[in-house]
């Protein structure tokens, strides 16, 4: 088997396995293994009775982290697939309970380095950015067909770009002249729809707007919420859930989500007793984030953003 050249540096890898907790004989899911390297280290710590489900939408990162994992192939399934159907994943494995879920959340370092996988406004490469490359939509079904309207609500809402008007115009006035195909035309184009003073500095402009189309094409967001119901229901008592994100759309709703499975009761504040019945489900480990320390934002600068929230069940 050709051996496939995934670079990605694990984020908050200890953090990570300590909060955990992992039992030698546990059963632990990782939904989304990447190049494998949280997946290698709650493997190294199972022994021949425990079991590691390591998912991903990914298939050039589910080959690179089998080979990762050979040593401990024994106690390690693969699945490829996506975290949205963890239930059915679980469900076709006959697995009821689980001792432990992690989520990485967001696009791998191998992903935006491999360049003609699209992802990347510093490279050039045909429009893709499609996690699962079996996937119909891609990036530049997005860009060349999608309506203006719909492309400025898609730039505004996952990519909080302030420009959205102005860059889904003109996104829309260039393709009716030839269609847009790749990755750097996009950026340029980006680029020119901003004022001189937002192009200087910072980060690249057209960061926002890769953010946004990535996460239309791959549906990142709408998977989350329901993966975290099915990622703690589940969970065996005691068992945790530990999420990583990478902005503020994704870790706003893993607060959400903890916070309500925290809280049990949805009644309304000013009723003066509750009459859902509904009672906490978890209990939020840590009372804030945890984000990457010094040490590590030397050697993967890209952990910056980075944010891990923990839940356990009760």
């Amino acid at each position: 088997m050709e051996e496939i050249k995934f670079s990605h540096i694990s984020v908050l890898l200890r953090e990570c396995i300590e909060n955990l907790n992992i039992k030698p004989n546990g059963i632990y899911v990782d939904c989304t293994a990447g190049g494998g390297g949280h997946s290698l280290e709650i493997a190294k710590r199972l022994t021949a009775g425990g079991r590691l489900i390591a998912i991903d939408r990914d298939e050039d990162a589910l080959c690179a982290a089998g080979q990762r994992l050979a040593a401990y192939a024994d106690r390690v399934t693969f699945v490829h697939s996506n975290y949205a159907a963890l239930e059915s994943v679980l469900a076709n494995l006959e697995i009821d309970k689980v001792d432990g879920v992690l989520m990485d959340l967001g696009v791998s370092s191998y992903q935006l380095d491999t360049a003609e996988r699209g992802f990347s406004y510093m490279q050039d490469a045909p429009l893709d950015m499609r996690m699962d490359r079996g996937e119909a939509l891609c990036a530049y079904d997005v860009v060349n067909t999608y309506s203006e309207e719909e492309l400025r609500r898609i730039l505004y809402d996952y990519g909080e770009e302030k420009f959205a008007r102005n860059i889904a115009a003109n996104l829309v006035k260039k393709r009716s002249e030839m269609p847009i195909r790749t990755t750097l035309e996009l950026a340029e184009l980006v680029k020119a729809s901003m004022p001189k003073a937002a192009r200087e500095g910072g980060h690249h402009p057209a960061k926002r707007t890769f953010q946004a189309i990535r996460i239309e094409v791959n549906s990142e967001l709408s998977s989350i919420p329901p993966a975290l119901d099915a990622a703690v229901s589940a969970l065996n008592p005691g068992g945790r859930i530990a999420v990583i994100t990478f902005h503020s759309l994704e870790d706003r709703l893993v607060k959400q989500k903890f916070a309500a499975l925290a809280s049990g009761c949805t009644c309304p504040p000013d009723f003066p007793v509750c009459v859902c019945g509904k009672k906490p489900v978890v209990r939020s480990v840590g009372k804030k984030p945890v984000t990457a320390g010094e040490d590590e934002l030397a050697v993967n600068p890209r952990s910056r953003s980075a944010k891990l929230r923990v839940a356990e069940k009760l």
